[in-house]
């Protein structure tokens, strides 16, 4: 079997350790924070994740970029060059360029390496839903399944992939033109959260508002329940934008609800979270749809 690397980019949120475990290469996006233009987790060079969100939580703000052509025609052309083959899983066509961004290069490079296999397929997701199934295409790969066979797999499955998530400060999303500011006003003031996904299309739906944490952090469970499938021997990925204590309440909520074994947690990097902001609580698993 031709030897191959499975790619991602940093939208992935997972732990540094387990991106290495799987061996995946992981491409970072960028952030700017006051004019300062940084790499995103889980490089070096990223800004510490408590600072970032401490940052946010003060006032300032982050503007994110996709990565662009020429930066992927060269962290393609190494593993090319080593006779691999590329499986790149992207950050949702729906939320960022940087899909875009990796077809164009693949398009540059068949022509320069005919006799490899490129393979970009657009995840439809972001956060730890697309690093869900990057974690499951990994798995796959070490049970000795081609490129091919995965490829397959993910543009079958990916839209299996739940993510539903509530975030504390709708001021966030207003700026992100997601609500208006009359709406982010009147939902602080009240104590009301958004319930949100990410769709279809992979593109990111308000689809209610709930009063009071505890309350979102139950409908986020309750969706488990409506839509996933065999919940109790899933891995179930849950990030946070800085507020473990809620995180791991959710935890504890499935675990007890469901009997789910293995639930991992993360903190949501620095070019999710620039959009999510600090107290979002997300969950992803595997459902009978979206």
């Amino acid at each position: 079997m031709q030897d191959y690397i499975i790619i991602t980019d940093s939208t992935v949120d997972l732990p540094r350790d387990l991106t290495t475990k799987l061996s995946v290469e992981v491409v970072p996006l960028k952030f700017t924070v006051d004019g300062e233009e940084r790499y995103d987790y889980p490089y070096t060079e990223n800004m510490d994740i408590k600072e970032f969100y401490n940052n946010l939580r003060n006032g300032k703000t982050s503007s994110t970029s996709q990565v662009n052509p020429n930066e992927f025609v060269d962290i393609f052309t190494k593993y090319l060059e080593d006779g691999k083959d590329i499986l790149y899983i992207a950050f949702s066509s729906g939320l960022s360029g940087t899909f875009a961004s990796a077809k164009i290069a693949s398009e540059e490079l068949r022509d320069k390496y005919p006799e490899r296999n490129i393979k970009i397929v657009d995840s439809l997701c972001a956060s730890m839903g697309e690093g869900l199934i990057v974690y499951l295409a990994s798995e796959m790969k070490k049970e000795g399944k081609t490129i091919f066979e995965i490829e397959n797999w993910l543009n079958n499955n990916k839209l299996s992939v739940c993510h539903w998530f509530t975030v504390d400060d709708l001021n966030h999303l207003k700026r992100g033109g997601r609500i208006s500011s009359i709406g982010a006003f009147l939902g602080n003031m009240l104590h009301i959260k958004p319930i949100l996904h990410v769709d279809n299309s992979g593109l990111l739906k308000l689809v209610t508002k709930v009063r009071g944490r505890q309350r979102c952090l139950n409908f986020l469970a309750d969706k488990m329940g409506e839509l996933g499938i065999d919940i109790k021997s899933q891995t179930v990925f849950i990030s946070h934008g800085d507020c473990l204590e809620d995180a791991e309440n959710l935890k504890g909520i499935i675990e007890k609800r469901f009997g789910v074994k293995d639930v991992r947690l993360n903190t949501i990097g620095t070019v999710i979270g620039s959009h999510a902001g600090p107290g979002t609580v997300a969950l992803f698993f595997i459902g009978k749809e979206r």
